[in-house]
């Protein structure tokens, strides 16, 4: 990006807690003049950034909050599409619409935001886009195959992206973190444990075991530094991970190990 990071005006969805609002403090600390979004006014707040009404499933609410921040800056350098929700159960008992809800936010979400920027990055030709997925979307995870599903569409399309943009002036990377402490856990849409369900012990184990992950994971102080490192490369790569030592090497794994030989370490992971 450029050396002068003082002028660089920064968008980042999904600020109101989590990863966003640790990254939106820090890029703030550092200088760059920040706009963080929330679905709800953010009256009264305290924070180092500006805040703007944005609703990521609403195409209107995105195209009306880049424009109130282009009216006032004039450009977007940094796009930062970190908003997302979870998403748990067995396949077969999870509503369709609770998955293309996920969808909406997970993956169409951001898309749109990006569809909102870019005439504003082509014209400037200059631009990053940092879209958060997770390492989930590396694989299928059983009771939690949906959100993994959002992640990975949003990890591929942003591989096709990518060189569309490029001759624009336009960069564009992921970041999939591992389980980070956030409240995702407690907000993320939980198919109910049906009495009786052929997936109910399963399930009920899993979803335990996916909680204490969560709690376990790493800060969104972290997360937010390697966003800050992704920034300040001159030429990013494709993907980026970050997350517990464990989580990184399945990364490994999968990519090195036969198929059936790395679904038995996720099974026997979650005690299946």
């Amino acid at each position: 990006m450029k050396d002068n990071q003082q002028t660089e005006i920064v968008l980042i969805t999904g600020a109101s807690s989590g990863i966003g609002q640790a990254t939106a403090r820090l890029l703030a600390q550092k200088g760059y003049k920040v706009y963080g979004t929330s679905r709800n006014a953010m009256n009264g707040h305290s924070e180092p950034f500006e805040f703007l009404v944005m609703d990521v499933k609403n195409v209107q609410s995105i195209q009306l909050a880049v424009d109130q921040l282009l009216e006032k800056e004039g450009r977007i350098d940094i796009l930062i599409n970190n908003a997302g929700v979870g998403i748990t159960g067995p396949v077969e008992e999870t509503p369709l619409d609770a998955m293309r809800d996920t969808f909406e936010t997970n993956f169409y979400g951001p898309l749109a935001v990006i569809q909102a920027v870019l005439p504003a990055m082509r014209q400037q030709q200059n631009g990053l886009i940092i879209n958060v997925t997770s390492i989930a979307g590396a694989m299928g995870l059983p009771f939690r195959a949906a959100y993994s599903a959002t992640k990975s569409a949003l990890d591929i399309i942003s591989e096709g992206l990518r060189m569309e943009i490029a001759q624009q002036g336009i960069q564009l990377c992921t970041l999939a973190p591992g389980d980070v402490a956030t409240n995702i856990a407690a907000s993320r849409y939980h198919a109910p444990l049906v009495k009786g369900s052929p997936y109910e012990m399963s399930y009920g184990a899993t979803l335990h075991q996916m909680n204490e992950g969560v709690n376990a994971g790493v800060a969104p102080a972290v997360i937010a530094q390697k966003i800050v490192d992704i920034i300040q490369q001159k030429a990013p790569k494709v993907h980026y991970y970050a997350g517990a030592f464990m989580e990184r090497l399945s990364l490994v794994l999968k990519r090195f190990l036969p198929d059936k030989m790395f679904e038995q370490l996720l099974k026997n992971h979650y005690k299946l």
